[in-house]
């Protein structure tokens, strides 16, 4: 049975990382490079939202595709994030049209309620905003609704039964968190996929660029099945379109090399063989023997912690460095989990021990929490 968006092509344009110079300033005739490769190899799908680049990936969608091309050649994204900035109604709603205004665009082919999720899936409630969206999708501002989402899949079905209306969802995918507890890839998919019969755009194919240069031994692995040069990259953006169900495979790509490189192998995309199948699975053999918090999400600590700290989102954005060996993530994670996803700081911990008491893993959590303390705060 035909799905929406099934005949995208299925690499997407990420615009959250569009390249900058200086910092926080998009650089425009670069990305115009990008955006006419990406159209002339026959892409269509880019994707933002209203934070990004603090509203000026928004601007910068307008300036090189709205102004330059017939609205017809693109098919244009964007997200409200009603938890963050809004303090009424009014001003989460108000969101949509200063995309629009924006970008130019007239109206959004997939608009997303932007990172559903922990104590943020409350505030568009509050707001109205699932009504909110549908009646401007009436109006024609809107073709499609759906909302992205980090979290766990029992709440990811929660959301999905409680609206079903929803069109399509947006979810971290990759081969290293297919199995990870907690970004649980694997069973978001399914909940999605397979439960729901939602279709699924993907962000995060190659983890926030960590699969793009993984730990020798996960090298190895990649170098020794493939002969030909392929960048780790391309089996990371591969390894998500293989996927049935998917819409577009997103990748934020910064400059023209990416570009290209993933243009390669995805302009006349082949999905995984049984062959590069196995590969793969010997990459996650590999990546899941190097060191790490071996927390498994379970999330029996979290409402032992008196002082509300989100010790799984914690320990996950550790292993960001201890097992991909990039701090700047490491600390960009911990960062999230410790504001917008609601976390209380490690240092906050009173060494009660009640979490180490539930753990199945017996993990020395009070020790893993002031090393991260130590690093990230």
């Amino acid at each position: 049975m035909a799905y929406l968006g099934e005949s995208v092509k299925k690499l997407g344009f990420g615009l959250m990382r569009l390249p900058q110079d200086p910092p926080g300033v998009v650089d425009i005739p670069q990305f115009e490079r990008m955006a006419d490769e990406f159209i002339e190899a026959g892409f269509t799908y880019f994707d933002t939202a209203y934070g990004y680049i603090n509203g000026e990936s928004e601007k910068a969608a307008g300036r090189a595709l709205v102004a330059r091309y017939p609205r017809d050649k693109f098919t244009l994204a964007t997200k409200l994030p009603a938890w963050a900035g809004a303090n009424s109604k009014e001003e989460a709603q108000q969101m949509l049209f200063t995309s629009l205004e924006r970008t130019g665009a007239g109206y959004f082919d997939f608009y997303l309620l932007h990172n559903i999720g922990a104590a943020r899936t409350a505030k568009f409630d509050e707001y109205d905003i699932w009504n909110f969206v549908w009646e401007q999708k009436a109006r024609g501002l809107i073709k499609h609704a759906g909302f992205s989402f980090h979290d766990n899949a029992e709440l990811l079905d929660e959301v999905l039964t409680k609206h079903p209306e929803t069109e399509f969802v947006q979810l971290q995918i990759n081969w290293a968190d297919w199995e990870a507890g907690a970004v649980q890839s694997r069973l978001c998919y399914e909940t999605a996929w397979l439960k729901h019969k939602k279709p699924i755009v993907i962000m995060e194919p190659i983890k926030g660029g960590m699969l793009a240069n993984p730990a020798p031994s996960v090298k190895a692995v990649f170098d020794e099945a493939d002969s030909g040069g392929a960048s780790y990259a391309s089996w990371s953006i591969r390894y998500a379109a293989s996927l049935p169900g998917v819409i577009a495979v997103l990748s934020g790509m910064s400059d023209l090399a990416q570009m290209r490189d993933n243009i390669s192998y995805m302009k006349d995309f082949k999905p995984l063989d049984d062959k590069e199948r196995a590969t793969i699975s010997k990459a996650q053999a590999a990546l899941a023997a190097l060191p790490s918090v071996p927390c498994t999400s379970c999330k029996y600590c979290v409402p032992e912690c008196p002082q509300g700290i989100g010790i799984p989102g914690i320990f996950d954005s550790m292993n960001r460095e201890l097992v991909y060996g990039d701090v700047a993530a490491a600390r960009q994670g911990y960062t999230f989990e410790t504001t917008f996803f609601g976390s209380a700081l490690a240092s906050s911990c009173v060494q009660c021990g009640s979490c180490e008491a539930v753990c199945p893993q017996k993990i020395k959590i009070i020790d893993s929490l002031k090393l991260a303390a130590s690093k990230y705060e």
